[in-house]
């Protein structure tokens, strides 16, 4: 497997800043019109009441009257199921004959008013129940998971619970997933501080939109006048989650070490040597498994891999090469 952008787009930064853009916008909503012409939301019980909103893009039943192959699409932290890598891959699949579905995680996207717990991303147990959700609800032939960034984490920590949550996953690909999210702080707040003050400015976007659905419950107005993310986490997991402390939550959805022990679902992770967000040398405390391959590429930034500016990226057309079983190149 190898990706050889242009010089021009070897940076690190371009990699990870170009493909959000907004003049990539209407490049990619013309790529995707044959996946959005189809696209049907669906709000999905998760149990224990909580509820996620997700984008389901189907094709016409095969001529057996078989179900297609589906996948589902995780997008990062801060996303939403029409962020553009979700678009990129989502129709580049599509029109390779894949079923889609685009999940929100909770507070992304439209639907911070759909559950008064705020998001943290120590909430695998919805997301298992989603993934639950969409195998019940439209029993594709076979499911696979892709995610980006967090999506990325969230994805193989889902494929580690699959089998005891009874659901049948063929594959989950996880493109610069977070892995130890300590290290993935400390690269945002000692690195360029274009990265961590684009995180807190949507994050506290997010958040005045959560304290306007419920107005008794929350106050941010101390959080909106902090300066680093460290500051704001540390706040909002003493004050609206479970974990005692800051590094309790951080550790409580890393995937180093033990946390992929017994993984049982063949899963990709892909990476960039020059992530400027994700350290890619803490892949080597992954836990081995026969199940798990590691690829890492010298360049694509943080889930960029773009060497086209108009079509598909490389990292679109490896996943393909992943879900049809063909060797990556």
């Amino acid at each position: 497997m190898s990706f050889y952008p242009s010089r021009l787009l070897r940076n690190a930064h371009v990699q990870s800043i170009l493909p959000t853009l907004r003049w990539r916008h209407p490049i990619l909503m013309r790529r995707a019109r044959g996946m959005l012409a189809v696209a049907r939301e669906h709000v999905l019980d998760c149990g224990d009441g909580v509820k996620l909103l997700g984008i389901h893009s189907a094709h016409e039943p095969l001529p057996d009257g078989k179900e297609r192959p589906l996948v589902m699409l995780m997008h990062g932290w801060e996303g939403h199921a029409n962020s553009h890598y979700q678009l990129s891959l989502g129709s580049f699949l599509f029109d390779r004959g894949y079923d889609i579905f685009r999940l929100n995680f909770r507070d992304h996207g439209p639907t911070h008013h759909l559950n008064q717990d705020i998001f943290h991303s120590g909430r695998i147990e919805e997301v298992v129940g989603a993934v639950s959700a969409v195998q019940n609800l439209f029993k594709p032939s076979s499911m696979s998971l892709a995610g980006f960034s967090l999506g990325g984490n969230f994805a193989l920590r889902v494929a580690r619970r699959a089998p005891q949550a009874g659901i049948r996953l063929q594959k989950a690909i996880a493109i610069c997933p977070v892995l130890n999210p300590r290290r993935t702080m400390e690269a945002m707040a000692a690195g360029w501080f274009v990265y961590e003050q684009y995180f807190m400015r949507k994050w506290k976007h997010s958040l005045r939109i959560k304290q306007r659905c419920f107005p008794d419950h929350y106050d941010f107005d101390e959080i909106f006048r902090m300066k680093t993310l460290a500051e704001m986490t540390k706040v909002l997991v003493r004050r609206h989650s479970e974990y005692p402390d800051l590094y309790s939550y951080l550790d409580g959805y890393a995937i180093v070490d033990g946390a992929l022990e017994g993984l049982a679902v063949e899963s990709h992770v892909l990476l960039a040597a020059d992530d400027p967000i994700i350290p890619v040398f803490d892949a080597q405390h992954l836990a081995p498994s026969p199940y798990l391959t590691v690829t890492t590429v010298p360049h694509g930034g943080h889930c960029g891999f773009l060497d086209r500016l108009h079509t598909e990226s490389w990292i679109d057309r490896q996943v393909g090469i992943l879900l049809a079983n063909q060797r990556p190149q």
